[in-house]
């Protein structure tokens, strides 16, 4: 006997339908197979039937259901009552969902072990069992808990299917089929980074270009948030002509994957590497283009607001100067965690992409949990995106690596963003030297030896420039009707874009709330971080980062300062808090402004500091005892911390 149950739920001997009538008797028979042999109790059946309103002979009637499946099922099947319920034994039947699942699983694990061939014919396969939209004859119930799951199981599959075509040269002729798909799983990245690379293979490039507009407008409109990394990567390689033309010579020969496969465990990958068509010249060779100009930076934030004043010192800064080489330009844009750094800093690259036609280069040097790129893998992938493949006998040399950058870059005009700089060690070494290149680094104060003079500190926005950020993410219509309620929402994020843009963004995502509903959660200080959180947008994250980058002696005068409040204080008032000599006080808390963990306010004849609002509330969340204890110099009693950075951010 072969059951069906993705598509109409249908039982078949011998090539004969069963006659299975009802919804409740298919919603039964698809809730026993899909337990696989376990057992369903009475209580989940009845949800299954009848939702939250189950009739008084409920339990009746289920037997009278299980009955009518024993008559037609016999002897094939066997449907036993074991207690709380019921379970099915299937004996020698065909069951279609668990030989998808094991088609399913065969494919993957051939995918992930580069058996191209193999893996497209059993995904192929596997996809072949699905006869329309699954479980559509079951009650609502039902369906409501098991069709998403099958749906995305079956996207999934598309997905490594695509892959594996892709990787044996396939494009042309999935390209029709993944349009299709993309516009059916316009949310899907994956899937669109499949179609931007099939269409590229095709040397369809502006096509590909328009499906990844077309995916970062559904994504702003839709959810309120920026590409993933793995369409920024698809994005990035198709800008700098890194997706391989080229179809393999032998079906089934391996290839490199395309920028939106994702190794086990759901880490996006990076873009695939150049593979230049012929051996890439020397390093001391003279200059000269081996791609096109790369183009590296993420994509510009939609609707970029603020920063009139800023934005006008980077444009003076990164404009052309034809016949002028004064030597490098280079600036440092810091700020707090938050403030709006590497969204000012992509702005302004995109901008001035013009004034640099050798390309952009671009870098995150922090990685995912905190600890600094390798200066040298930041290296490789620079001279790659340059056409200048290093060979591998240096690939672990720093100098000569440098050296070879240095090179290809001497005589180019290259604008290079170097994001979350955090160590001098890894900042210098990506430093051009060539007289026609501009740096732009986002970072700490105290890199500014590396960098240069040039220093712009982003403070949090005014409140002119918070509600136009506030209105440009959640749209001037929602913004307009309940001006007081906004006004409140602009207090409450205290002029951190991250937060203005997470609390834009979520009133997009529940047109159904009032403006006034999301200012009265936010009003509430305890919850109030929590509340700012959106899908990656999350501020209590992004300030746990920060401090897990900080030294132990940082985060424990930063944790005894929160006594102090939020009102700005003295280096006087520092040194009570600490127990401290004013000098030493004075030299911790500027080394704490300097890490942009305080803000400074210059006021004669003595500078003030102050926690930002939300990064007092962040500090004064976490679970930390402070026992108190006398200083020996006599000052006010100090709260000694234990340090639970160590254990919450490690």
């Amino acid at each position: 006997m072969d059951f069906q149950l993705l598509g109409p739920v249908e039982a078949t001997r011998d090539g004969r339908r069963v006659a299975l009538s009802g919804t409740k008797t298919h919603t039964l028979l698809a809730a026993l197979l899909l337990a696989r042999g376990q057992v369903v109790p009475d209580a989940r059946l009845s949800r299954l039937l009848w939702g939250a309103d189950p009739p008084a002979t409920m339990s009746a009637q289920i037997y009278t259901y299980v009955s009518r499946l024993r008559k037609l099922l016999d002897p094939e099947v066997t449907l036993e009552r074991r207690a709380p319920g019921y379970a099915i034994r299937t004996g020698e039947s065909r069951v279609d969902v668990l030989e998808y699942e094991r088609l399913d699983r065969l494919g993957r694990q051939a995918l992930q072990e580069h058996r191209h061939a193999e893996a497209a014919a059993l995904l192929r396969e596997a996809l072949d069992l699905w006869r329309g939209p699954v479980l559509v004859n079951v009650t609502e119930f039902l369906a409501e808990e098991e069709v998403p799951h099958w749906e995305e199981e079956r996207a999934a599959t598309l997905e490594n299917r695509m892959e594996a075509d892709l990787a044996l040269g396939r494009h042309q002729r999935i390209v029709a089929e993944l349009t299709r798909l993309v516009a059916d799983f316009p949310l899907r990245e994956r899937m669109r980074a499949q179609l931007m690379t099939a269409l590229y293979r095709c040397g369809r490039q502006a096509e590909a270009l328009q499906v990844f507009d077309e995916g970062r407008a559904v994504l702003a409109d839709e959810l309120g948030v920026d590409p993933g990394h793995g369409l920024r990567a698809a994005h990035q390689a198709l800008l700098c002509a890194t997706l391989d033309l080229a179809p393999p010579s032998a079906e089934g020969a391996p290839v490199s994957p395309s920028p939106s496969t994702a190794p086990p465990g759901g880490a996006p990958a990076r873009a695939p590497r150049p593979r230049p068509a012929s051996p890439s010249p020397s390093p001391s060779a003279s200059p000269g283009p081996a791609t096109a100009a790369p183009f590296m930076p993420p994509p510009d934030t939609p609707c970029f607001t603020g920063r009139a004043r800023e934005r006008a010192v980077l444009g003076r800064l990164l404009a052309a100067r034809p016949g002028v080489a004064a030597g490098p330009r280079r600036c440092l844009i810091t700020g707090m965690a938050g403030v709006g750094k590497t969204a000012l800093a992509v702005h302004a690259v995109h901008a001035a992409r013009d004034a640099f036609p050798d390309g952009q280069l671009y870098a995150d040097l922090t990685g995912p949990y905190g600890i600094p790129e390798d200066p040298r893998e930041v290296l490789v992938r620079f001279l790659r995106a340059l056409g200048a493949e290093p060979p591998r006998s240096v690939a672990g040399d720093l100098d000569e690596l440098v050296r070879i950058y240095r090179t290809r870059t001497a005589e180019r005009r290259l604008l290079v963003l170097l994001d979350n700089a955090s160590e001098r060690a890894a900042l210098a070494p990506l430093l051009p030297a060539g007289p026609h290149c501009a740096v732009l680094v986002t970072g700490h104060v105290h890199l500014a030896a590396e960098t240069g003079p040039r220093v712009l500190a982003l403070s949090p926005m005014n409140r002119a420039e918070s509600l136009a950020l506030l209105t440009a993410t959640a749209g001037r219509a929602r913004t307009a009707a309940e001006p007081a309620a906004v006004e409140r929402i602009v207090e409450c994020c205290a002029g951190l874009p991250l937060a203005l843009r997470i609390a834009g963004a979520r009133l997009v995502a529940r047109p159904h709330w009032s403006v006034g509903r999301l200012a009265q959660r936010l009003a509430a200080e305890p919850t109030r971080l929590a509340e700012l959180s959106f899908g990656r947008l999350d501020v209590a994250g992004t300030l746990t980062r920060l401090l897990r980058r900080t030294d132990t002696e940082s985060r424990e005068v930063l944790t005894r300062l929160t006594a102090l409040g939020p009102r700005p204080f003295t280096p006087d008032s520092a040194a009570a808090a600490l127990g401290l000599s004013v000098d030493r006080a004075e030299d911790l808390v500027e080394r704490l402004a300097d890490s942009c963990l305080l803000e400074a306010h210059p006021a004669p004849p003595v500078s003030s500091f102050r926690f930002h609002p939300l990064l007092l509330l962040h500090l004064q969340s976490l679970p930390i005892q402070r026992p108190a204890r006398t200083s020996p110099s006599g000052a006010p009693p100090v709260p000694p911390v234990s340090d639970p950075y160590k254990t919450r951010f490690s």
